[in-house]
């Protein structure tokens, strides 16, 4: 009899056993691990580099004792250079500084003046030397990679000199642009820019045979237009 219980608890605990097996388990799955990519920021260093075209629209005039006002020829160039700025990104809004410096080929070239009797007086020289540089500010709109911005600030440089006085000094600049982040840290820009710069000497006075005449030279001023590449000193 003992012999029956004991075969009977026996069979009893390997039923419940293999009962227990097929039951669903009460542990929770475990939970997939996804590696997360994250968001593009427009914020960081950067520096890069630019290049395109400018036209100079100021125009250096003459008086001239029966002439009248007599002005050169403006012309535009090639510009190109480079640039270094920061960036700091709030949600959709980005704020930053950037500073550049640049080749600028906007001298006057031909310009003369032809008195009545008889002098032949030049009063424009082209300079191989031009240049400009800004300091300015930057606030924009951010969509993903996007970047559409205004910027200005300060503008300084040498980007046409006079014969009679009249090479440029600091003054300001105003312009906008679209920037696009093809990589998480290379970009891509155009940008314009309206640059006013003041000049250091205004006025000259010309005494030709028998002619009177006065320079007049306004604030040197030009447009540039120009395509540049940054490379941007974070991950992200």
């Amino acid at each position: 009899m003992k012999k029956v219980l004991l075969s009977s608890v026996a069979l009893l605990s390997l039923t419940a056993g293999a009962m227990a097996a097929d039951l669903p388990s009460r542990r929770a799955a475990p939970v997939p691990v996804v590696a997360v990519v994250p968001a593009f920021s427009w914020t960081g260093f950067y520096l890069g580099a630019n290049a395109g075209y400018g036209w100079n629209t100021s125009n250096d005039k003459v008086f001239v004792n029966g002439l009248g006002l007599v002005g050169g020829n403006n012309r535009g160039g090639f510009v190109g250079g480079g640039q270094i700025g920061y960036n700091y990104q709030m949600g959709m809004f980005v704020v930053g500084v950037e500073t550049d410096l640049q080749y600028a080929d906007l001298g006057g070239r031909d310009n003369s003046v032809l008195f009545l009797n008889p002098a032949l007086v030049g009063f424009r020289k082209n300079s191989s030397d031009n240049y400009f540089g800004t300091v300015r500010a930057r606030a924009g709109v951010a969509f993903d990679r996007a970047l559409v911005y205004a910027t200005g600030g300060f503008a300084y440089g040498d980007v046409g000199g006079n014969s009679f006085g009249g090479s440029s000094n600091g003054g300001w600049t105003l312009g906008g642009g679209v920037e696009y982040a093809f990589t998480n840290n290379l970009t891509a820009k155009v940008e314009g820019l309206y640059v006013n710069l003041d000049r250091k000497s205004n006025n000259a006075v010309i005494l030709g045979l028998n002619n009177l005449g006065a320079v007049n030279n306004k604030n040197n001023e030009f447009g540039v237009v120009r395509v540049g590449v940054n490379y941007k000193f974070n991950s992200y």
